[in-house]
């Protein structure tokens, strides 16, 4: 299986990805993830994605492309991987298109988690406090917010014209999410 997922920040995207991989048995690739640990070892890719993560901005699409591909090239990822935080441009799309079709195989699905953004914005003020999250202040969960809406929401119409868009109620309890996840992956065919 050959998945992303998608939602706006603090739509419950890591927590689901981590259900979706163990349930398939691939890879979660989080690019978030992967910048925060570049940032906590002091990398210098992660010092330059630091500067853009501080003030609530994307990571360029050549540090992020590069970082993803060498990502999916791991062997545990060869029977398929599930991206979270990429794409988030239609340059990346393009780009993963590339990437993929290299392998010889195709994008299976594209789920998008749905929440309201209030919602949005107290979960992830709260899993700041709980996690010490310096990146998460109100302003900069604002920003994102508006940065998805202007650049990652078109990437919703594209995989919804191929055909490849799973929309999925993100609010309510974890579980119920979930089990709503599987039940629009579990009948699709596998590429």
């Amino acid at each position: 299986m050959r998945l992303i997922i998608m939602g706006p920040p603090g739509a419950g995207k890591g927590t689901q990805a981590k259900f979706i991989a163990e349930h398939f048995g691939i890879p979660a690739v989080s690019t978030g993830d992967i910048f925060r640990a570049n940032v906590s070892q002091g990398t210098p890719l992660g010092l330059e994605a630091k500067r853009f993560m501080d003030a609530g901005e994307y990571v360029p699409d050549e540090v992020t492309n590069l970082m993803v591909r060498n990502r999916i090239d791991e062997e545990d990822a060869v029977p398929g991987f599930l991206l979270d935080g990429y794409p988030r441009t239609l340059a990346q799309v393009e780009e993963l298109d590339g990437m993929i079709k290299f392998t010889g195989h195709a994008l299976d699905a594209v789920v998008v988690l749905t929440v309201d953004q209030d919602e949005i914005v107290s979960r992830l003020l709260q899993r700041a406090q709980v996690e010490g999250r310096t990146d998460d202040t109100e302003d900069v969960i604002r920003r994102r917010q508006e940065l998805y809406a202007e650049q990652t929401e078109p990437l919703i119409e594209v995989y919804r014209e191929r055909g490849l868009l799973q929309e999925i109620d993100g609010m309510g309890e974890v579980d119920d999410v979930t089990k709503r996840i599987f039940e629009a992956l579990d009948v699709l065919p596998e590429s």
